[in-house]
């Protein structure tokens, strides 16, 4: 019985472990900014090794993304669990709901970040590293619903993936930028309507 328990535990502390790492990475970009993080900074302030670091992230740039990474797996989760009979958009429009209805508020510390990534290149371009990943998933899991036969070639599944991500990206930029009087999802959700009705 110890031998099934153990590596469940093993797989719990490795995970705090990661938690750990990104949450001290971020810490420390928001107190001395981005450039100024260092991978050795962020390992002492979690009291582990630099070879420990190495053996969750590459590099800084993977620690401070480790939430949306996490965030866009759950989301991915969530479109394949909907019924097989659902077209893709509408699989991935509910998906999006469920998620951020459970997620309700965004975190403010969250929001802080997307706001610092727009200010440094560097990591925006690592944000749409870590966003091309999941559109590659998601792509996948649209193509799955189309099947081979009405999408031989992956394209409308892409373009399908590529939209939904880009009508979640383009209005969290709004809402963060201009504060409307209304939640993030309620303006993602009728954004996504919208854009929907050309793959209905």
């Amino acid at each position: 019985m110890s031998e099934t328990a153990e590596p469940g535990l093993r797989e719990r502390k490795k995970a705090a472990t990661r938690q750990a790492l990104h949450e001290a990475a971020l810490r420390l970009a928001f107190e001395h900014g981005p450039e100024n993080v260092t991978v050795e900074a962020i390992a002492d302030e979690t009291g582990v090794s630099r070879r420990t670091f190495s053996n969750y992230f590459a590099n800084k740039e993977e620690a401070l993304f480790y939430g949306d990474l996490q965030r866009m797996r759950q989301l991915a989760g969530l479109v394949r669990a909907r019924p097989a009979d659902e077209t893709p958009w509408a699989a991935l429009s509910a998906a999006a709901e469920e998620f951020y209805r459970e997620l309700g508020d965004l975190d403010p510390d969250w929001m802080t970040r997307n706001r610092m990534v727009r200010r440094h290149p560097s990591l925006a371009a690592a944000q749409v590293q870590t966003f091309a990943a999941l559109e590659r998933e998601m792509a996948a899991e649209v193509a799955a619903r189309l099947g081979p036969a009405t999408d031989p070639l992956g394209l409308r599944s892409q373009l399908i993936a590529g939209t939904f991500l880009s009508v979640l990206r383009i209005s969290l930029n709004v809402w963060l930028e201009r504060r409307p009087d209304v939640g993030y999802w309620d303006l993602a959700g009728e954004s996504l309507a919208e854009a929907g009705r050309g793959f209905a």
